[in-house]
């Protein structure tokens, strides 16, 4: 018997399956893990609740809203700072220099002022053009290879968008004098469940679900339409949508293009490792979350989970989550302790917490991160993109449009998807 199939249970393909159900049909989902929720699943240690990396929802869409809302959620101020040489600046980092010496913010200010033009063709020169020299190898240059793993000048500038503010004179020299500027940060408010973690937003889409746990496809025939499991199973689907990694995808499908196969071969995504670490003492973080811009820190960002929500944490406890970032390009060299290590001593030298007020050390990897927009990815990709519509295969989310999607884009695109694959539009219900 035929059916419509969704390959993985993250946000987008659950969404996918919520969208089927408004739209009066069934949809299976597969999911190789042995729970559903992808990237925004969570996890518990020894008590202790961590996400997988950071997560806030700043949802606009009436349709994530009217799910995420089911849960009850912790509004927070989109306030977070930078650590940056034994010193704590506000973010965006090039908007609050008042800390600075007189004589760097004079260097970087004129830098931002004589910043160069040119034609934008890379990351690297979108940061010139933007920043200058001076800030931009201060601080996104820096942050480029630890959050990205390659350097800016490898990468395009399709993906930007609003994630980061372009600078204005007039604020930069406000920030550099005032200790109080305006918050200049693209939203101003993130919300966080009460309890369950991130994951608690999307449990709505999880309970209602036909969701086939512990089943990772190994071979799609497009053809016939069947897949295959590790499980030994074969599922036949008249419809299916995609929201695995699309490299992996199409690494196990049939009679697949030699140009297709080439391109394919070519997309990366980062790898995340976790560092997550339980303090003996309340509020040991100085802001939700915070950038880490030294060379020698592993870490390109952490948040604290028991400022999300005091549930994650035992009561008169507190937590934090480093992430560390690798890539094929750059992999980890680092092992497991040495990163923890490394940790450690970031969070001493930041003032945090010290060693033994530390009860609890964690580490948790994640194959897939972001997915990595270098020098003409969006080409391959399309090319790639084409050819698994074409065989009539539908795509959602983050990894499986490889795409720059938050949670809130990974839903609409489930939804997208769904409405795609069974050929009706959005008022046809």
């Amino acid at each position: 018997m035929s059916g419509n199939i969704v390959l993985g249970a993250g946000i987008a393909g659950l969404a996918a399956a919520w969208r089927a159900r408004e739209l009066g049909a069934a949809m299976t989902l597969y999911e190789a893990a042995q729970t559903a929720g992808g990237l925004l699943d969570s996890f518990e240690v020894e008590g202790w609740r961590f996400d997988n990396g950071v997560h806030l929802s700043f949802a606009t869409e009436p349709e994530v809203r009217a799910v995420f809302d089911l849960t009850p959620y912790i509004e927070h101020d989109a306030v977070s700072l930078n650590w940056d040489r034994e010193r704590w600046l506000r973010h965006p980092v090039q908007n609050n220099m008042f800390p600075l010496p007189a004589a760097e913010k004079t260097a970087l200010i004129a830098g931002l002022v004589e910043r160069p033009e040119l034609e934008v063709r890379t990351y690297r020169d979108w940061l010139l053009y933007q920043y200058g020299e001076a800030i931009a190898e201060r601080w996104p240059l820096e942050y480029t290879r630890k959050y990205w793993t390659v350097d800016a000048q490898d990468l395009g500038i399709d993906w930007i968008g609003n994630r980061m503010r372009r600078a204005d004179i007039r604020e930069v020299l406000f920030g550099a004098m005032s200790p109080e500027p305006t918050n200049t940060y693209y939203i101003s408010k993130m919300r966080y469940p009460v309890r369950g973690g991130y994951r608690g937003f999307i449990e709505p889409l999880i309970e209602g679900a036909d969701i086939r746990a512990g089943h990772r496809a190994v071979s799609v025939d497009w053809r016939q339409r069947v897949v295959r499991f590790s499980t030994g199973d074969e599922v036949s689907y008249d419809t299916m949508i995609n929201t695995i990694p699309l490299p992996a995808l199409v690494g196990m499908m049939t009679d697949v293009p030699a140009d297709v196969r080439d391109a394919a071969a070519t997309l990366f995504a980062t790898r995340l490792d976790l560092i997550s670490v339980g303090i003996a003492r309340p509020d040991v973080s100085p802001s939700l979350w915070f950038y880490i811009y030294d060379p020698d820190i592993l870490a390109a960002r952490v948040y604290s989970p028991s400022w999300k929500a005091p549930a994650n944490a035992p009561e008169g406890h507190s937590s934090l989550q480093f992430e560390i970032y690798s890539s094929p390009r750059a992999p980890q060299t680092a092992t497991v302790e040495e990163m923890k290590q490394n940790c450690l001593d970031a969070m001493e030298k930041m003032g945090l917490a010290r060693r033994d007020e530390v009860v609890l050390l964690h580490h948790k990897s994640l194959p897939y991160g972001n997915v990595v927009f270098d020098t003409g990815m969006e080409a391959r990709r399309d090319l790639v993109v084409s050819w698994v519509r074409s065989c009539g295969i539908e795509l959602a989310g983050r990894f499986g449009e490889w795409a720059y999607l938050w949670s809130n884009q990974s839903f609409m695109s489930g939804r997208r998807a769904a409405e795609a694959a069974l050929g009706r539009g959005a008022g046809t219900a």
